[in-house]
């Protein structure tokens, strides 16, 4: 049952931020054929499915994740970014109903973005490395807490559609905090 409440919630945030955010997409302006180009920023938060980072069988819960880039190098007809992310992921259950997971993850990413010449749309894909801070806790015969720090390596892909100059919908699959999310992306320069 709270399986399906992670789940619940995750999908009431999305469309929450969907909803409120489609008023900024009645005013199309003048958006960018390329919205990431060398000197741009930008700024995407999302919700999802968090990723797994142990070897313990829980079931795959809530995510989340804020990312920040800046588009620094020309990469052919792309741009190469750098940029820093955080977030977590949070489960319970699996195997077991009374098994908790809380993973929160500090780190750096880099990407290569390619717009494909359509009128708003970025494209990208890229890898990412941090530290995660995670706490399990379990019970059987005896109560099990613990904590610890793991280092993090992951992948990702992803699109942004602005649908203004500086405002766009975001969604984003792979191995990084999150296994999937959506969201929104901010063009900050």
């Amino acid at each position: 049952m709270k399986k399906n409440s992670y789940y619940k919630k995750a999908l009431f945030v999305v469309v929450v931020l969907l909803s409120g955010f489609s008023i900024a997409g009645a005013q199309t302006g003048n958006i960018p054929v390329t919205p990431m180009r060398k000197g741009s920023v930008l700024l995407n938060a999302g919700v999802g499915i968090g990723a797994e980072y142990n070897d313990h069988y829980y079931n795959r819960g809530f995510g989340t994740k804020v990312a920040a880039e800046w588009g620094l190098w020309q990469g052919g007809p792309g741009v190469i970014t750098l940029g820093a992310e955080a977030g977590g992921s949070f489960s319970q259950g699996g195997y077991r109903s009374d098994y908790h997971v809380r993973t929160v993850i500090a780190g750096i990413r880099s990407a290569w973005h390619y717009g494909w010449k359509v009128k708003g749309l970025d494209t990208y894909g890229g890898f990412s490395t941090g530290i995660g801070f995670q706490h399990y806790e379990y019970r059987d015969f005896v109560d099990h807490d613990d904590d610890k720090v793991i280092p993090v390596f992951g992948a990702f892909a992803g699109a942004s559609y602005f649908v203004t100059p500086t405002f766009g919908f975001n969604a984003e699959a792979g191995y990084d905090i999150t296994n999937f999310q959506v969201g929104v992306v901010f063009r900050l320069r």
